[in-house]
């Protein structure tokens, strides 16, 4: 289990969550490497772009570690927010490699990055509410003003995933790339943002998101308590243990 840092090329970085057999789930240790890796990036002057993407070919990411902590309390909070860059004005531009199934707090990080290309087989969503789970990691803003109202609200209500075709049909995902063109893909598409001007690049780049990050920090209060509401409640035990023991939920 790591987060996979490698150079390519003087100005691109990519950043590969490797934790195959949890389907690149992240545990809290890797969210918090995860924050301070961003951290770190933004401060290299030679890193002009941000290539992010899952090991294998199963997932790109399902959000955080169900069988670790789950626990939300505010500093805790912060650190997984800080990873998901939620409520960050992020001013390097990320190219998201979309590889395997993209789900939960792996889809929360993806509305983090700019441009994005999914593998055909590739499937997106959020099922926190199937599992009694409040999606605080920035989905119920960014995804209303990413693809529109009545598709976030259907993917957020539903709890269904949809396939790469769909996400790029709703503007989820820019394209759809073959498994064995994607990577080959991302490294073009930041090599090409990374020629242009970096100072322009991050100027638009830190503008836009600064816009989202201040309307997601309006809401952090709010997130807060009705995260806290639903950990609370016998649903949200329910649900975990139900995602555990591999069973539909019982919610009567």
């Amino acid at each position: 289990m790591e987060l996979r840092v490698r150079q390519h090329a003087p100005h691109v970085v990519v950043v590969t969550i490797d934790n195959q057999p949890r389907r690149n789930a992240m545990p809290r240790a890797m969210m918090a490497e995860l924050a301070a890796l961003w951290d770190r990036l933004e401060l290299d002057g030679t890193c002009r772009c941000i290539i992010l993407t899952g090991a294998g070919e199963r997932a790109f990411s399902s959000g955080a570690d169900m069988s670790g902590d789950l626990s939300a309390d505010p500093e805790t909070a912060s650190i997984v927010n800080h990873a998901l860059l939620k409520n960050r004005a992020y001013a390097k531009p990320i190219v998201a490699a979309v590889n395997g199934d993209c789900v939960a707090g792996g889809l929360e990080l993806l509305l983090s990055t700019d441009v994005r290309a999914a593998a055909p087989h590739a499937r997106l969503g959020l099922p926190e509410v199937r599992w009694s789970i409040y999606p605080f990691g920035g989905a119920t803003v960014k995804l209303v003003q990413q693809i529109g109202y009545a598709h976030a609200m259907e993917l957020l209500l539903t709890a269904r995933l949809i396939d790469a075709a769909e996400a790029a049909r709703i503007g989820l995902v820019n394209r759809v790339v073959e498994a064995d063109a994607l990577i080959p893909w991302a490294l073009e598409t930041a090599a090409t943002i990374a020629a242009n001007s970096p100072t322009a690049v991050q100027a638009v780049k830190q503008q836009i998101s600064s816009t989202i990050a201040d309307h997601a920090a309006s809401r952090e209060a709010l997130e807060q308590k009705l995260g806290d509401r639903v950990r609370k409640s016998e649903h949200f035990k329910e649900g975990v243990r139900a995602f555990l023991e591999k069973r539909n939920p019982n919610y009567t």
